[in-house]
């Protein structure tokens, strides 16, 4: 995979972590939304700049973006995941539902 579409992934899959539009991350990082969906779609490469402005709106280090990792999957494989972790829930009890939760506050820094 090129690193523009590693890039671009990395992107989409932090800004749907931290629930933020792209209208959202486009005005953090004082571009257009455009531009944003072009990068998300590996179909445009950001500048140095830019691609520094979009890791400190996502709160991770510019590093990060272009690597392959865990937060690198596609969308089909993401809906996958997301349906297991909801299934794996489901047979939770309260409480071990509750301390799950405290975990994803954690994790999100809540």
């Amino acid at each position: 995979m090129e690193l523009q579409k590693i890039f671009g992934l990395n992107v989409r899959n932090h800004r749907k972590a931290l629930e933020l539009t792209q209208e959202e991350l486009a005005e953090r990082v004082e571009v257009t939304i455009e531009t944003i969906g072009k990068i998300e779609r590996g179909v445009a490469a950001p500048t140095f700049n830019t691609a520094e402005k979009i890791a400190g709106a996502l709160k991770v280090n510019p590093v990060a973006l272009f690597g392959i990792d865990a937060t690198s999957i596609a969308d089909d494989e993401r809906s996958h995941i997301l349906s297991e972790i909801n299934q794996t829930l489901s047979g939770l009890n309260n409480d071990q539902l509750a301390r799950v939760f405290k975990m994803i506050e954690a994790f999100r820094g809540n």
